[in-house]
Order: structure tokens, then sequence, then C-alpha cells
């Protein structure tokens, strides 16, 4: 991403008036102490620095000059985690682009599927290999269900979360999922109820039990680790007992009302698919030892609460949802699975009386984005509204003398 893409959000930010306080304030601050203080992961270390160093002359950037009025304006790059706050407008907006082509004119389901706080322990000790498992049971739970239920094969895109709103650890995928199906021979599309996927009750049942059965087979194959609090789960009858509690309880499946036409889908999809634990417009206050952020009270209406929590608390919680290196959270099953997908939504608009092919969609820049979303146009000068500007690079090691005195910087968030 070039260093005019931090002009995004910046802009948002400025248009909506929130605080000026940010995660990599947090980091920058007191995450040297935590650094000494606690034993990290090289990935847990590398977001931490990405976050610390992201749209700072540290990484380098650009200087614009506008020749009529003389006016300087300073961009630096962003870092490009996908774990920070300020680098996922435009991913995700590139994302969302590319995801019209896969919008069938069929009604569209979500669904969330959580796994309970009884596996935190052990999901926070086997990240990779519980959250393949926890997206494996979902992905083989909705496509059984279209088999057996509307006799065919469904599309939908899972999306991991890993926290709710106090940063807490909190295992679950939302799912978008097409109410229809393709039939098993390609001949006809079968049309679902646009009021009513599949019964949650049986579908929580299912999804139960395929998890736990890989729970299990994990374990017996040695393919689990356990320490700190999971280590009560460590010996046979200690892993017998977590089972059992497992299997006696109801899992969590929640299926939403369907969206209100494709048209819909995207907007809500934005919501949650390149999302982070926490965004920085909901930390409202730094003081001497302390956090204060806002959240949204689930049990009580959705209203808006503020939490207050020590640094190192709040650092602690924001890592407990840095996913392992390659991690996909992101994963497309059924008619949209990678391999098949264009073929198969090609069929699927035959069967549907839908255009086969759809027009190319050019690729935009972080310059054309802007422009599209917030009508903004970053080519021209900010003072006098003239240009093209001048570009001139500046590499990290010449961009961190102006680390001290940085002028019109046109990052301000």
């Amino acid at each position: 991403m070039c260093a005019a893409a931090v002009a995004v959000e910046a802009t948002a930010a400025g248009e909506s008036g929130r605080a000026g306080w940010e995660v990599a304030h947090i980091f920058r601050r007191w995450g040297p102490a935590y650094r000494v203080a606690n034993a990290l992961s090289r990935a847990r270390r590398r977001v931490m620095r990405a976050i610390e160093t992201c749209r700072t002359a540290r990484l380098g950037g650009h200087k614009e000059h506008c020749t009529d009025c003389g006016i300087d304006r300073y961009a630096y790059n962003s870092c490009r985690n996908r774990h920070c706050p300020k680098c996922q407008t435009l991913v995700k907006a590139q994302w969302l682009e590319d995801r019209k082509a896969e919008l069938l004119p069929v009604p569209y389901f979500h669904g969330v599927f959580t796994l309970p706080h009884e596996l935190n322990s052990i999901v926070l000790c086997n990240m990779a290999t519980l959250l393949n498992m926890l997206i494996g049971a979902v992905s083989e739970t909705l496509l059984e269900f279209g088999r057996n239920n509307l006799g065919g094969k469904i599309g939908f895109t899972l999306v991991l979360h890993t926290w709710d709103q106090l940063l807490n650890a909190h295992f679950h995928v939302h799912g978008v999922i097409q109410a229809g199906a393709l039939s098993a021979d390609r001949s006809r599309w079968i049309p679902g109820d646009p009021k009513f996927l599949f019964p949650v009750a049986a579908l929580s049942k299912v999804f139960r039990g395929k998890l736990v059965d890989a729970l299990e087979k994990a374990f017996a194959n040695g393919g689990l680790s356990f320490h700190g609090a999971a280590s009560e789960h460590a010996t046979p009858q200690g892993f017998a007992n977590l089972v059992q509690r497992l299997r006696a309880i109801d899992w969590v499946v929640y299926s939403k009302r369907p969206f209100g036409g494709p048209e819909k889908v995207l907007d809500y999809l934005g919501r949650y698919t390149h999302r982070v634990a926490i965004s920085n417009h909901r930390i409202v206050n730094l003081g001497h030892d302390e956090v204060t952020f806002t959240y949204r009270d689930r049990r009580n209406s959705n209203e808006v609460k503020t939490a207050t929590l020590h640094p190192n608390e709040f650092i602690r919680r924001f890592l407990l949802h840095v996913l392992p290196d390659g991690f996909m959270r992101i994963r497309h099953f059924g008619l949209l699975a990678n391999r098949y997908k264009a073929e198969n939504l090609r069929r699927c608009r035959v069967l549907l009386g839908e255009p086969v092919e759809l027009p190319p969609r050019p690729k935009l820049n972080a310059a054309e984005w802007l422009k599209k979303l917030l009508g903004v146009d970053i080519t021209r000068c900010p003072k006098c509204g003239r240009g093209p500007l001048i570009r001139t690079e500046l590499p990290p090691l010449a961009a961190a003398a102006l680390e001290t005195e940085p002028p019109a910087v046109m990052d301000t968030s």
C-alpha cells in the first residue's frame, strides 16, 4: 500500500470527530516495558512493532509539494499488518469490490457459531489447531445441511472472530450463506426458504458433535498442548471430564434474519471481514496508568458503556487475538470454494437467468478509492485546490529525521 493510502482513514477520522488516541500510542508508551516483563512470541512482537511504526517516518513515505502555493505535505507509509486498526479500510474496500461478482439473486442468511468458553484455555494453547478445527466443523455442518435439507451444494463465506467487546477471548465464526443449492447433477438451482434456512437447534447439535469428535481425535494422537489454565485437561481423566461437560451443554448457534437483498449483503459483510480486536475510535482516554475505551453491553440492549484497564492488561488482551502466521480468517466453501468458484457461479447464473459474465472491474489505487469512498481528491493541493503535486520519495532513514518535528503531515489519525 502506498503512502497515499493513509488519507483514507485519516480523512474519515477527521470527519467523524473521533478522539485522537490509538492502539499505537498505547504500544509506544507502555509496550517497551511490557516486552521486557513478558515472554512474547515472535508474531506478537512483530504485530506490536508494526502498529508502533505504522504511518511514521520510520517506514518512509513521500513529500508532496504544490508549485502554486508552495505548501509541503508529508505522508508516511502504512505497516499493512492485518492486526493494525489503521490498515484495513482499503483492503476491505477492494475485497468487497471483488466479492460483487459472486453475488447471486437469492436470499442470504447470517449465521454465528460460537465455541463454549470452557475451551478458551485450550484454544489459546493451540491456536492454529483449534481455530482450523472450529472453521472445519462449521463448514462441514453447513455443507451437510445443504445436502440433506436442500438436496445440493450451497455456497458460503466464513469469517473468524476471536474477541468480545471487552477484548476477552470469545471464539466464533460469522457465516454469510446462500439460501439455495446447486443440484448434484448441476441441472437445476434448488431455492431455499426465503424466511428460514436451517433449524438452529439441529445445527448446534451437529456442530458440537463434529468439533468434539475432532478434539478427541487430536488428543488421542497427541496433537494438543496444555499449559497454564489448560493444564487441568492434560490427563486422560481431565480431558474426559471436559468432553463430558462439552457434550452436556448447548452450543450457541445463532441465525439472523435474511438480508434485504443481495445488494445489502456486502454492506453487512463489511462490518465483519476486516475488523480487528478494537478500532482506534473506541479508545477515549489514556491516563497515567489506565486505558479507557467504549464497548457495547450486549446484555443491556447494546448500551454504550466505558471500561478502564491497566495498560498491561489492555496489551495482554489485544495480543490474545494475534493470529498464527499464515492463518486465513476469511474462507469460502461449497459453491464459493476457490478451485471451482468461477465455474460454479457461471452455472448458477445460467440457471437463475442472470448474465453469465460480468463486466471487468479495474483495480483502484489508493487515491481512486479515497475519491470514490469520500469524494476527496488527494492529488490536489489541500490548501489551494490546484495540482498536481510534485512528489519526492522519502526512504525510511531520510524520513526518520523528520520525526522530531514533522511539518504538514497528511496523516492526522
